[in-house]
């Protein structure tokens, strides 16, 4: 978790992003990972079933569904720190931002924008996204599954953002990609723009915007959007 407190202000506005299809298009080497684990262990599973069950999930939630049993918090870590290893693994060589996106942040900054990343990954996996894409130094606030004990759908990370921010939640633009997701920027009373690279507009809840990436946005649209 990190917070430049320097930089948080009543009267400012936040855009906080999720990072797994958000930031970076990782939920097609989620599935690679994934695939790979559940041969190991012998585990059925589609490219449907992914899209219902695995984008935008925390990790608990997908074992115990995948597997069909429950597993105790300390059997859950054991199979999370395998899987996510095997991503980290995969995904390294291939770390590459959403289209657009490294000229949006800098947009932002631009119109006093502050920045957040609120993810349910894993902190090593949002370490290594967020320092294989250069992009760290952009971000006044960074939390990961590790930093709320209560996961997307629910608000927890959101409202948490915009605390460390220093931002009403009425103040906050949300970019997210799950149905999960959505309903927890909302849940929080942000604004959320729905960017469909895991899913269709029509998977999602109601958003205020839809992007297919960052082409499609500006800051000046995020101000007018949070009017």
């Amino acid at each position: 978790m990190s917070l430049h407190t320097e930089h948080t202000s009543s009267n400012k506005s936040a855009v906080i992003f999720d990072m797994d299809g958000v930031i970076a298009d990782t939920n097609p080497y989620h599935a690679k990972a994934f695939e790979s684990f559940f041969d190991k262990y012998q585990v059925e599973y589609t490219q449907e079933a992914f899209e219902k069950h695995m984008y935008g999930k925390h990790n608990s939630y997908i074992m115990q569904h995948f597997f069909g049993k429950p597993f105790s918090p300390q059997e859950i870590a054991t199979l999370e720190s395998e899987k996510e290893g095997l991503f980290r693994e995969i995904y390294k060589e291939a770390a590459k931002p959403v289209y657009g996106l490294v000229e949006f942040l800098h947009d932002l900054k631009k119109h006093g924008f502050l920045l957040g990343v609120a993810t349910s990954a894993p902190r090593a996996n949002m370490d290594l996204v967020l320092d294989a894409l250069g992009i760290r130094d952009l971000f006044q606030s960074t939390l990961s599954s590790e930093d709320v004990k209560l996961h997307k759908p629910h608000p927890e990370v959101y409202l948490k953002s915009a605390e460390l921010l220093g931002v009403s939640p009425e103040r906050a633009m949300v970019f997210e990609d799950s149905f999960s997701g959505v309903t927890a920027g909302t849940a929080a009373g942000m604004k959320v723009t729905g960017v469909l690279t895991s899913h269709q507009k029509e998977e999602l809840p109601p958003c205020v915007a839809y992007i297919r990436d960052y082409r499609d946005i500006n800051a000046p649209t995020v101000i007018s959007l949070l009017k």
